[in-house]
């Protein structure tokens, strides 16, 4: 299982970068799977593993989620991201806006980073 699931980067001009690497990422096998109001994804095999998100400053804090190969895993990183100082972003649930499967739980890192742990697989 990969290390990362997905990233999420702030850019100053979503369209420039939306140009930018969808071009240059072509190169590398990924395109543009999926857009929502201010962020685009890319990826391959229907799975957009790098996002983009219209920013007022590129250098605001990064999305990482990391992947996770079951929910009771995710509830664990939660807990353990608490006890190690986190700052809670959302607790360990069901993300439908993503899909039916989506579980992830979100926290805070010490600079403010936005880390999340997900499992994309169905209960059970």
């Amino acid at each position: 299982m990969a290390v990362l699931d997905h990233i999420v980067v702030n850019v100053g001009d979503l369209k420039r970068s939306k140009a930018f690497y969808g071009e240059a990422l072509a190169a590398l096998g990924h395109e543009l799977l999926i857009e929502y109001p201010g962020t685009a994804g890319f990826g391959s095999d229907r799975k957009p593993e790098f996002w983009i998100r219209a920013a007022e400053s590129a250098h605001e804090p990064v999305h990482i989620a990391f992947a996770a190969p079951d929910r009771a895993t995710v509830d664990a990183f939660h807990e353990a991201a608490l006890k190690a100082g986190a700052t809670d972003n959302g607790r360990p649930g069901i993300r439908e806006i993503y899909h039916p499967s989506y579980y992830g739980a979100f926290v805070l890192d010490p600079d403010g980073h936005n880390v999340e742990a997900v499992c994309h697989r169905p209960a059970g």
